[in-house]
């Protein structure tokens, strides 16, 4: 019976000290002091590659889903569309989340091996901005843009055809408004006369060679991201630049809105956009990009590092917080999303599914 006292003693010894170890931070009035969590304590990172014409709602976005994740931090990281997505595809760079000016490019060089579901949740229209200090900003209009655009002593300019979605849109839609002012003179005379880019047509189709565009430099500047030529307006170093509408409202520039028939903004015109081509670099070769509707595209790539944080980040992006955010910064946002592919389960309240 002894024997039995004591081996129980000792249990109750063992049970006080484990129970002892399981609360140690716990004082007599039964206050506890919080151990941070895994999460917050590894400070996990996001990583969103995407379109320079998104940084402006991104950055707000990335405040706002911060704000509700303690312990992420996003790191946005904005390049033209083809080199944020040559980025995961051709180097590997691992990102959460992917956003695209043109959201054809997804499926076009992403799938099947680099993702396996896109969103459609926002549209654009091109735009031509400029200050209060650009040459003849008094005179400019819809109607004689491009033969201001001719003057001596104008200096203009768009981002890399080669690069960025903005760069390879906007010969569309100077080819696209010879047809509109019945004039067959403007692409040649902006855009030919200036640079080594070059047109030619075939059965109603005019494809725009731009793998090696070579500006001058003096009339012409091409850069490869459109934000580049953002500061070179804003510094009066150039008169003019071709941009998408929500940079023009997010920078603060004056804007010339085009007629819907060339601006790229209304699928009511689609099969006119789609008269228009852009041949690009691509690899060793080249690829042709058509003229359609201005529509992002966002994924999560297959090599994402925090596959479920990127899923939340988008959730945030299509969702009322992000409708708001796209609106307030001149991006009507597509709602619901169109959904295309296995898109997370996560997201289909929010996302209509496309065939």
């Amino acid at each position: 019976m002894k024997k039995t006292h004591f081996l129980a003693l000792i249990g109750l010894i063992v049970a006080a000290a484990v129970l002892f170890c399981g609360c140690t931070g716990t004082t007599d009035d039964q206050t506890t002091t919080p151990t941070p969590t895994a999460t917050v304590a590894e400070d996990v990172q996001v990583k969103v590659f995407h379109a320079g014409s998104l940084t402006g709602p991104f950055e707000k976005v990335k405040a706002a889903f911060e704000a509700e994740h303690p312990g992420v931090t996003v790191l946005l990281e904005p390049a033209g569309s083809v080199d944020c997505i040559k980025k995961v595809t051709e180097n590997g760079k691992p990102a959460d989340v992917l956003a695209s000016a043109d959201y054809a490019l997804i499926p076009e060089m992403m799938l099947p091996d680099h993702a396996d579901w896109y969103l459609t949740f926002a549209k654009n229209r091109m735009v031509l901005t400029y200050t209060n200090e650009s040459k003849y900003a008094d005179e400019i209009t819809a109607e004689n843009w491009y033969e201001i655009l001719d003057r001596d002593g104008v200096r203009w300019g768009f981002s890399d055809p080669n690069s960025d979605p903005c760069g390879y849109r906007t010969p569309m839609v100077l080819q696209l408004a010879e047809t509109y002012y019945k004039n067959d003179r403007i692409f040649e005379t902006l855009v030919s006369e200036h640079s080594n880019i070059t047109v030619t047509e075939e059965n109603g189709t005019y494809t725009i060679h731009a793998a090696d565009p070579e500006p001058d430099n003096v009339t012409l500047t091409i850069r490869p991201k459109a934000d580049e030529l953002v500061k070179m307006v804003k510094s009066g170093d150039l008169d003019y630049a071709w941009e998408y509408r929500s940079v023009a409202v997010q920078n603060d520039l004056s804007f010339l809105e085009l007629p819907e028939e060339i601006d790229l903004s209304a699928v009511a015109f689609a099969d006119n956009y789609a008269t228009v081509r852009t041949e690009a670099k691509k690899g060793d070769g080249t690829t042709l990009y058509a003229g359609s509707p201005i529509v992002y595209g966002v994924t999560v790539p297959k090599i994402a590092e925090h596959p479920d944080l990127g899923v939340a980040f988008v959730e945030m992006l299509i969702n009322a917080t992000g409708q708001e955010i796209l609106t307030a910064d001149g991006q009507p946002p597509i709602v619901p999303a169109g959904g295309y592919g296995s898109v997370p389960d996560a997201l289909q309240s929010l996302v209509e599914m496309q065939e």
